[in-house]
């Protein structure tokens, strides 16, 4: 039976065509700011348009995670009848993504929905983007709130970093002890805010029995993340959780550990994909993990970022709009969406998800 996280439960769980076409037009009219613009009246009434030029540059390519998340992308942009492309990266550095930017603005996109590797080093070329009057969504990683028009977020920050702290807790037992994290690079927006409140969360009395030893960063690279795991485990005899809050680093912690000594005693928990986790869930390395489907946000994003082009919305807070089969969505603070909660993934129903 599927079950979903909430933002805070007290589960132990982890809240986790390039060239112009000629039948679209820019819409001039509803930028949201930045830049100086201001934003127009919404007509929540207004038509999606058709043909409209949806482009997606997640963090890298080649990536299972982000393979997913735009392939939800994808579903979407043709069941709007929209131009759908794919660029990106094939490492997550700081950088990388700036030329795909300004290529995609010379392409006269009208959507560009990114996944952020940094939250300033994209902002120069996104702002030159909302100049050009595209409209500019960030999914799963946000750049500066200043830089975009919308954020489609997978789940609260402060529920997943409280989950992360409330998963580590548990899983170290009653004695408690040594506690490390594997994040993805050290400029990730989401992976920084969510590991944020989770040591704000270990500060508590209630968490004094955890220690955390380290962050490290695997820059969401298999064979990085393997190398970086068990560094980890051959620094901290004591160790007794690696909690990874990034697909690629779970994965890869938990191959390491299934074929060593470790297994049983260290415990590996975090955010990962039911295809890549199932093996070690029926092995016993892993015994909980959780994610929301990654093909939503792609999903939502493109429809979030046609509502925006459509004039449908501008991005102001309290703006709602239709997100094909996912249903309303309300617009919230600083232009964020939440997707909703995630499944919590286990033994018992992890053969029910397939992606």
């Amino acid at each position: 039976m599927r079950r979903l996280l909430t933002a805070g439960a007290a589960a132990t769980v982890l809240v986790l065509g390039t060239t112009a076409c000629s039948g679209t037009t820019k819409d001039n009219s509803s930028d949201t700011g930045g830049g100086g613009q201001t934003a127009a009246a919404a007509d929540p009434n207004a038509p999606l348009k058709e043909g409209l030029k949806i482009a997606y540059l997640p963090k890298q390519l080649n990536n299972p995670y982000s393979d997913v998340e735009t392939g939800g992308g994808k579903v979407a942009v043709g069941e709007i009848k929209g131009e759908y492309k794919l660029v990106g990266p094939n490492d997550a550095s700081a950088s990388s993504q700036v030329s795909y930017i300004n290529t995609l603005i010379q392409q006269q996109q009208d959507v560009i929905v990114v996944a952020a590797n940094d939250p300033n080093a994209v902002c120069p070329s996104l702002n030159q983007a909302r100049a050009a009057k595209i409209k500019v969504i960030t999914f799963d990683s946000d750049a500066n709130k200043d830089c975009r028009d919308a954020f489609i977020n997978q789940a609260t920050t402060q529920g997943i970093g409280e989950s992360l702290a409330k998963m580590a807790l548990e899983q170290a037992g009653s004695a408690g002890g040594d506690i490390a994290i594997l994040s993805a690079t050290p400029n990730a927006t989401n992976q920084n805010a969510w590991i944020d409140v989770m040591k704000k969360e270990l500060a508590k009395p209630e968490y004094s029995k955890l220690k955390l030893v380290k962050t490290a960063y695997g820059n969401d690279d298999d064979q990085k993340s393997f190398q970086e795991a068990q560094g980890l485990l051959q620094s901290f005899p004591n160790l007794k959780v690696i909690v990874s809050p990034t697909t690629v680093g779970i994965a890869a912690a938990s191959r390491y550990v299934s074929s060593s000594s470790y297994k049983g005693k260290v415990q590996i928990t975090g955010l990962g994909l039911p295809n890549q986790m199932r093996e070690y869930v029926k092995d016993g390395t892993v015994k909980e993990f959780a994610l929301w489907n990654p093909a939503d946000i792609g999903y939502l994003a493109a429809y979030a970022g046609a509502a925006m082009a459509s004039g449908q919305i501008t991005g102001a807070q309290g703006e709602k709009f239709k997100a094909g089969k996912l249903g309303d969505y309300t617009i919230g603070a600083d232009g964020e969406i939440v997707l909703g909660p995630p499944t919590v993934f286990n033994a018992q129903n992890i053969d029910q998800f397939n992606f």
